[in-house]
């Protein structure tokens, strides 16, 4: 590598990773890569005064992904990261093509692994009834019901009670008991949280569900690919190279799960849900 070229890595190793989403749900995303890349800085940003992206036309959700790109890039960061299923949809494809060097990720619900790992099983796939509209989402469970049960379970209003800060609300229980009534007589062995904001409120399904059920979220293969796509440009933050820094991330235990580097948090509703937002991510 000659020195320009390490020059161009330092300074991009340096920079913040951006994620966003069209709320707080991508906060269960951003958080799996903190435990993979405790040493990285991050910008993560909510539109939660657009939100939700799904009853939007696809021009509106471009021009938003496209609008949030351009601030995210304005601060510097070195790859984005759409933990969006919409934004991911409509904007990801043009956006890697606007901008063909910048590592961009979205979000894919997890049901390749869920239905690699419970063969013959039953997967009920939770998403948004808009998500599960799209022709993309479609085609992924349809190319899985060869090797497994796959049922869609469309859950409108399950987001508000996260973004409205409601978890706590017993009328949530009694939403997703109604919703997996359905299958009392034949208990799903595995359940797909289709949307980003679904881990939040992931021991409330697990007791919907019953036991049994294991569930599925593709924050991992996020948090593991934007790593990849990093790595292959050079672009990983080395603590070991900054020894203050590694003294710091040992002092606050990031090497396993805490946070080491830098992170901003923006919400286009404001500060409410930049408190709520810090609070779920546990800052």
């Amino acid at each position: 590598m000659d020195t320009k070229t390490e020059n161009r890595a330092a300074e991009g190793g340096r920079a913040p990773i951006g994620v966003f989403d069209s709320g707080i749900g991508g906060i269960s995303v951003l958080k799996k890569m903190i435990s993979l890349m405790p040493e990285e800085d991050y910008i993560y940003f909510g539109d939660s005064a657009n939100a939700p992206y799904g009853d939007k036309p696809d021009s509106e959700v471009l021009r938003l992904s496209e609008s949030v790109f351009d601030l995210l890039l304005s601060k510097g960061a070195k790859g984005i990261v759409v933990a969006c299923n919409t934004a991911t949809s409509v904007a990801v494809r043009k956006m890697r093509g606007r901008y063909p060097d910048l590592p961009i990720v979205g979000i894919e619900p997890a049901i390749k692994p869920a239905a690699e790992q419970n063969r013959g099983g039953r997967i009920v796939v939770m998403a948004t009834s808009v998500t599960l509209r799209r022709p993309k989402f479609a085609r992924l469970m349809e190319s899985f019901r060869d090797q497994a049960e796959i049922i869609a379970m469309p859950c409108p209003s399950l987001v508000e009670y996260i973004e409205n800060d409601r978890t706590d609300d017993p009328a949530l229980m009694e939403y997703l008991m109604k919703k997996f009534s359905r299958f009392a007589d034949h208990p799903a062995d595995a359940v797909v949280l289709g949307c980003t904001h679904y881990p939040f409120i992931a021991d409330k399904i697990r007791r919907a569900a019953g036991p049994q059920a294991v569930l599925y979220d593709g924050s991992d293969g996020v948090a593991r690919e934007i790593r990849r796509r990093l790595a292959e440009k050079n672009l990983l933050k080395d603590a070991a190279a900054d020894p203050e820094r590694k003294k710091a991330l040992e002092r606050c235990g990031a090497g396993h799960s805490g946070i080491g580097g830098n992170i901003e948090i923006l919400n286009s509703a404001g500060e409410n849900q930049i408190r709520l937002t810090r609070r779920l991510l546990g800052l």
